[in-house]
């Protein structure tokens, strides 16, 4: 969240840890870019009115510069239709007028997280080969069971909700492990190596799971022409 106001932000992370979120709050545009230029997010609250930058530069600088879709909800004291018109056309995924209504909040956070990843609630994903029964922990490629530990299967499960996404190791870190500082980003490494073997997470199965240096892993499905060059003749 970038929120200039300090009273504001205190408030919102308040809000929004209290409805299960973890909350990074920035007062200053230059310390968000800084932060956001190494880590990814599942949502970001932009607000318009910032110091040294307008919150539609933040924006640009991540859809544009970054080619970051992470989802972006503007928060703003502007209500003219031209000024909506301009975040939604900057790459804005909604826009919410103050003052902000607390429930209002995190129920528009919670509709455009649906849209922006629609597997991140469901019980069941099915993208062949891959079957995962989420309830029960269990995973079948090509219909045959594959044994992961609970960490490997919620790994897997971060990943394939985030198909396509480039996700930082601290974010992996964080989502399946919690706040730890006594784990080290390497952890993410091991497991990751552990899932790409068992999983066989290759061009042959239809998907490719590539490393970038210094950042993260990007779990991307391939199109038929691209698994079929890679298949074993």
């Amino acid at each position: 969240m970038l929120e200039d106001d300090s009273v504001q932000n205190d408030t919102l992370i308040q809000w929004l840890q209290q409805a299960g979120h973890d909350v990074y709050g920035f007062v200053e545009p230059r310390e968000f870019i800084r932060v956001a230029g190494r880590e990814s997010f599942d949502l970001c609250l932009i607000d318009w009115m910032l110091p040294e930058m307008s919150g539609t530069e933040v924006l640009n600088w991540l859809r544009q510069d970054r080619s970051n879709d992470t989802p972006v909800i503007f928060i703003t004291a502007r209500d003219a239709e031209e000024d909506i018109v301009t975040a939604l056309s900057a790459g804005a995924d909604d826009y919410i007028v103050k003052p902000l209504r607390r429930y209002e909040l995190v129920s528009r956070i919670e509709a455009v997280m649906r849209r922006a990843r629609p597997l991140a609630q469901e019980q069941v994903i099915d993208v062949p080969p891959f079957f995962f029964d989420v309830s029960a922990k269990t995973v079948t490629v090509h219909g045959e069971p594959v044994e992961l530990t609970d960490k490997e299967f919620d790994l897997s499960m971060f990943m394939f909700r985030n198909l396509g996404r480039l996700i930082s190791r601290g974010h992996m870190l964080e989502a399946v492990w919690g706040r730890n500082p006594n784990l080290a980003t390497r952890t993410v490494d091991t497991h990751i190596s552990r899932v790409r073997s068992k999983l066989g997470l290759r061009p042959e199965n239809g998907f490719r799971l590539t490393p970038t240096y210094n950042y993260g892993y990007r779990l991307e499905r391939l199109g038929e022409a691209a698994a079929d060059e890679a298949a074993p003749a």
